[in-house]
């Protein structure tokens, strides 16, 4: 089957953030004695994306934007003004379909409430909010800036303003956390009214000062305990799972994540971003990503120089990268799309597939790529399985 082009979105990186977090793995840098040059960052963002269309071509040009995400870092260091300046830029560069759903991550602990409304009127129409929890001394284990107060306070003045989508990013199995702890910080974020909550385990990520140093975390089955504990609640107050750590009130769904999950295309734009482009014409899937310093990155103001790698995805690796996103939804995906997203035929899945069936972890529907309960529990082992 011929590789069909899906969806595209646009992946902006802020890499800068008051404090660099002990749980931390994203390419974030904080702040010095001199204030980051924000202005000249957010024009070079621009020359970044004009260069990456030229070198794109025909499998980017004209094809619309469907959302735009603003990661960190901390977004929120950036006022309004940049923003829109980006936002309009990029219009002029890209067509953005009609409703096009535009995040921006933001701090509790960084964002002046004031500029809610200049974010509004930049454009943005979705803020997710970086609470991770409403107990102050895990919020304190965690090096987070803002207190549980401070959090809803924000959420509130946010809401104030006009956001009617937000969400609220919280984690559970935190440091010498309990079960009644994780309910309490699900039920705190409830009680906000958000249209979207993610809810993930707290990792111990390579390089980073908490793997360095572990904390004292719940061991596997009390984390697995407040997972379940967890999603019932939310799954009771209406928030609906559509992935792993993923949840929602109906038609709030995440379109920018769900587009990652069902491996759709996106230009990554800023220091370390990454971006996957489809190019139907070649039948091939294309990776690029961006040299992670913000210094070296604006050094290379657009240029060749701004690349830290770009590659074709073999066609070996192609079905394991298709199942490390499908798979993740609770729903599936419809199994037509492996080919499409791919351009391989489902022969090459087929052993893997009938393996993961026999085993249980996937729901037998001939024409849908679904996990099952077990499934969800064991998805690393689900998801190696497809490696060549």
């Amino acid at each position: 089957m011929p590789l069909v082009a899906p969806p595209l979105a646009l992946y902006v990186h802020m890499p800068w953030c008051v404090k660099k977090c002990p749980y931390c793995d994203f390419n974030s840098h904080g702040l010095r004695s001199e204030p980051p040059p924000y202005a000249e960052y957010t024009d070079l963002l621009l020359a970044d994306l004009d260069a990456d269309l030229a070198d794109f071509g025909a499998a980017a040009h004209g094809r619309e934007i469907v959302s735009v995400f603003f990661g960190g870092g901390t977004p929120s260091l950036f006022v309004p003004e940049l923003i829109a300046r980006f936002l309009d830029g990029a219009r002029t560069r890209l067509p953005f379909a009609a409703g096009c759903e535009i995040t921006l991550e933001t701090n509790p602990g960084t964002v002046e409430h004031g500029r809610f409304d200049g974010y509004l009127a930049a454009g943005v129409n979705r803020l997710s909010f970086g609470v991770q929890s409403f107990d102050d001394d895990k919020l304190r284990r965690l090096g987070r800036i803002h207190s549980a107060a401070e959090a809803e306070a924000a959420v509130k003045s946010a809401q104030d303003a006009g956001y009617a989508n937000l969400n609220l990013d919280l984690m559970y199995a935190l440091p010498q956390q309990s079960l009644d702890g994780a309910l309490a910080d699900v039920e705190r974020a409830i009680a906000l009214a958000p249209t979207h909550i993610s809810h993930y385990q707290l990792t111990l990520e390579p390089n980073t000062a908490f793997a360095a140093n572990p904390p004292p975390l719940p061991d596997d089955d009390h984390a697995w305990a407040m997972q379940e504990a967890c999603e019932a609640r939310l799954a009771e107050a209406g928030y609906g799972q559509y992935e792993i750590s993923a949840y929602a009130q109906p038609g709030r769904r995440c379109t920018h994540n769900l587009n990652y999950w069902r491996f759709g295309d996106y230009l990554g734009i800023g220091a370390g971003a990454h971006g996957k482009l489809s190019d139907a014409a070649a039948g091939s899937v294309r990776r690029r990503w961006k040299t992670r310093h913000p210094r070296a990155y604006m050094e290379a103001a657009g240029g060749p120089a701004r690349i830290g790698g770009d590659s074709v995805v073999d066609a070996d690796e192609l079905p394991f990268e298709y199942m490390l996103n499908a798979l993740r939804l609770v729903d599936g995906v419809p199994l037509v799309e492996f080919s499409e997203n791919t351009g391989l035929p489902l022969q090459r899945i087929a052993a893997p597939l009938a393996e993961a069936r026999r085993r249980g972890w996937l729901a037998e529907a001939p024409q849908r790529l679904q996990t099952t309960a077990l499934g969800q529990r064991f998805l690393n082992d689900v998801i190696a399985s497809f490696l060549d």
